[in-house]
């Protein structure tokens, strides 16, 4: 196969104007072209009036050497690489009979359950522990929260089948590096589970929460056909350690809330990013982690009419094109950086708390993003020297747990703000600029639900964020309106907080993806500081997985 980069065709070229662009690329005749297939579109808005589509395209052709010996200085046409998964080792079939006990994943979010598909699809029948309900179960108690203000500490945005990911814009897409092309495994396994086939090609695929809540059942039915087992609301509250004789920490098994024991010599730890709990509990043991930076702001909400007008002109709603995204960053005049994060085109802003009395905002699309509204975090970068508890400026070592102390402080004073029942405090764009309190809504209705509490996000010595952060943001939302017109117009609304933009600490593992100071036990995804996103998680799950069976096959 012949893969063709950068083949430009206008946005509105018709469906069959393809095959000639290749034949006329690669200088052959029609009848030497023997088929195609689209790797990867996206699509160039530099110029919204005269926008184009760049496809990646892989094609089968009679004398292939010769061609590609006759392009060999063309760098945009190479053989096909390689994208299928190559798997590390299978488990024989009598693997078991010696009562060994089987690997243990921690959390089935996007990392874990990858990691368990990986591990089931070796041979090595993991058993899945789950602090959650079934997805189907956990939607309900979600939908508890966001119209009758009811919280299930253990079943909510954060905890139960999918994980995080579930209920978010389902975006299938990283900066990460891939080199081993993990990403099309993982993408490979989700149209098995019946997510469209474009999500293989287009530039930014995304899923939606209602198409991603099937298909993570039928990847379950999957791991659990291969052998795996998953088990739902089975919290976790304890690692079982033992040192052997020369004194090396092993883990050797998990405690459940139940009281049951269950024995394990190799555990992945996929606990996403607000097992506080359990994050603490490690701690306890003596599980090595660090502090490490994360972000803090609010949603920004705006008619999706204006950013698709921003960014595509003219062709705004275009079919091809969708609802539009943005990236914005902003170093802000006293150091800090401001940028956007988790964009959902055509969404709504969510209640993702998982604590009592407490609020945090996040953003969900549906697969259509044919809600009226843009939503992105606007959210501030910290170290950890900024939400240190103990005051100290020496330079030591930050404890791993203070920031999940700082987030919970600003959760905190959002439900206070937002005056209980889980409203969420927010100010008009204009308001916020002018450093003045909101009292009613504009042209924008917020899309949060139980819903928002209009009023003064920057309250002297009452506000919703760090000053740093207020003014950083302040400074930020007319640089934006720059690059996007009608970013910081004064009826866009903010919301607060957006605090869970990643894992506060690093549960820190080696190169052989196994904690620093216990062995067996594999620190993954985003929880443990290794990923961001359903796509990044997805490829660390099933990294830490085959060095899992790379280190129980080698056991035998």
């Amino acid at each position: 196969m012949i893969r063709i980069n950068e083949l430009r065709l206008p946005l509105n070229h018709p469906e069959e104007a393809l095959r000639p662009a290749i034949v006329s690329r690669l200088g052959i005749p029609d009848a030497h072209l023997q088929s195609f297939t689209v790797f990867k579109r996206s699509y160039d808005a530099r110029k919204k009036a005269a926008m184009v589509l760049i496809y990646s395209v892989d094609c089968e052709v009679e004398n292939e050497a010769t061609v590609l010996q006759r392009l060999q200085g063309d760098a945009h046409v190479k053989p096909s690489p390689d994208t299928s998964y190559q798997f590390v080792g299978h488990a024989p079939a009598d693997f078991f009979a010696e009562q060994r006990p089987r690997p243990v994943v921690i959390g089935f979010g996007p990392c874990g359950i990858f990691a368990a598909l990986i591990l089931a699809q070796m041979g090595l029948r993991p058993i899945v522990l789950e602090r959650g309900k079934q997805v189907r179960e956990r939607t309900k108690d979600t939908w508890g929260l966001w119209r009758q203000s009811e919280l299930d500490p253990e079943s909510n945005v954060q905890f139960g089948e999918g994980g995080a990911g579930t209920f978010s814009d389902g975006k299938l897409y990283s900066q990460i590096s891939d080199p081993r092309y993990l990403t099309r495994k993982v993408l490979t396994e989700f149209v098995k589970a019946g997510a469209p086939e474009e999500i293989l090609f287009v530039s930014k695929p995304h899923i939606g929460t209602f198409r991603l809540v099937s298909m993570v059942i039928k990847i379950r039915a999957e791991i659990e056909r291969l052998g795996g087992e998953i088990r739902f609301q089975q919290k976790v509250t304890d690692v079982l350690i033992e040192p052997d004789a020369q004194g090396v920490r092993h883990v050797r098994g998990v405690k459940l809330a139940s009281g049951e024991e269950l024995r394990a010599d190799h555990v992945v730890v996929a606990l996403g990013h607000s097992a506080r709990d359990t994050f603490q509990m490690l701690h306890e043991r003596g599980v090595y982690m660090e502090a490490k930076p994360f972000s803090i702001g609010y949603r920004i909400e705006h008619p999706q009419s204006i950013i698709d007008k921003a960014r595509f002109g003219p062709n705004a709603g275009h079919p091809i094109l969708g609802a539009a995204d943005y990236k914005l960053v902003h170093h802000a005049s006293n150091g800090r950086s401001v940028y956007s994060f988790c964009m959902c085109p055509g969404g709504t802003v969510v209640a993702a708390t998982s604590e009592p009395n407490r609020v945090v905002t996040n953003g969900m699309s549906q697969y259509s993003r044919a809600e009226r509204n843009a939503n992105a975090g606007i959210v501030v970068g910290l170290s950890p020297e900024d939400y240190r508890q103990d005051g100290k400026k020496d330079g030591s070592t930050v404890n791993p747990l203070d920031g999940l102390a700082f987030q919970r402080y600003w959760e905190s004073r959002a439900f206070e703000l937002g005056e209980g029942g889980y409203r969420a405090p927010a100010a008009l764009v204009g308001d916020f600029i002018k450093r003045q309190r909101s009292t009613m809504l504009g042209a924008v209705e917020p899309s949060y639900k139980p819903g928002v509490t209009m009023t003064d996000l920057q309250q002297k010595g009452r506000g919703s964020l760090p000053e740093y952060a207020l003014d950083a943001i302040r400074e930020a939302l007319p640089a934006f309106e720059r690059q996007i017109r009608g970013f910081s117009m004064n009826d866009a609304v903010l919301t607060g907080v957006e605090t869970r933009t990643s894992s506060p600490l690093r549960i820190t593992r080696g190169k052989d993806y196994q904690s620093l100071n216990v062995r067996g036990l594999y620190p993954a995804g985003e929880g443990a500081g290794y990923a961001g996103g359903i796509m990044s998680a997805g490829v660390d799950g099933i990294e830490v997985a085959e060095a899992l069976g790379h280190a129980v096959l080698a056991e035998r």
